[in-house]
């Protein structure tokens, strides 16, 4: 049971945030709470020790306070700084930086591009009626969230918690 619930929470919170960021530009807090109880309930039950759990919280700390900066300079969304702390959690100091510099940098910056091209052809995706959402045709900012989403499931096999749990189980 602790098993599934560590294989599924993460990725389910991740999925809920994506498709709220692209049709609403938002990502409620009650995801990023859910990722932070979730994770104090199923880390030590997963085995995880008190010394890598303070490693997980070190992580999401340190991505906290970047994420609040960016915020504060209006470059990061509030939703978005909130999510990646949350998933900084599950992922650990190492694996949080991996994480975070190449999977959600990289994909990231692949989705920018692409918003930002779908918006170039704006018209003609109206004139066609192409079912694209308001969100991606208007908003002025990109909705990071579908790239910390991805991100973090092309990361979450090599998250320490997942590892611990995956172990338990042989």
């Amino acid at each position: 049971m602790i098993a599934a619930a560590v294989f599924v929470i993460l990725p389910l919170c991740l999925a809920m945030a994506a498709f709220s960021d692209l049709f609403t530009m938002t990502i409620p807090n009650r995801i990023s709470l859910i990722l932070i109880a979730s994770f104090f309930v199923l880390a030590p039950l997963s085995g995880l020790g008190l010394q890598a759990i303070g490693m997980h919280l070190a992580a999401a700390a340190i991505v906290f306070s970047a994420c609040f900066a960016l915020f504060a300079f209006n470059v990061m969304g509030g939703g978005d700084a909130k999510l990646l702390s949350a998933t900084a959690l599950w992922f650990g100091l190492n694996e949080s930086l991996l994480f975070l510099m190449t999977h959600v940098a990289i994909i990231g910056g692949f989705i920018t591009l692409l918003i930002l091209m779908v918006r170039a052809q704006s018209n003609t995706i109206l004139a066609i009626g192409l079912p694209v959402p308001n969100s991606v045709l208007f908003a002025k900012k990109i909705p990071y969230g579908i790239a910390i989403a991805i991100g973090g499931f092309m990361a979450f096999p090599s998250s320490p918690l997942f590892l611990t749990t995956l172990e338990s189980l042989k």
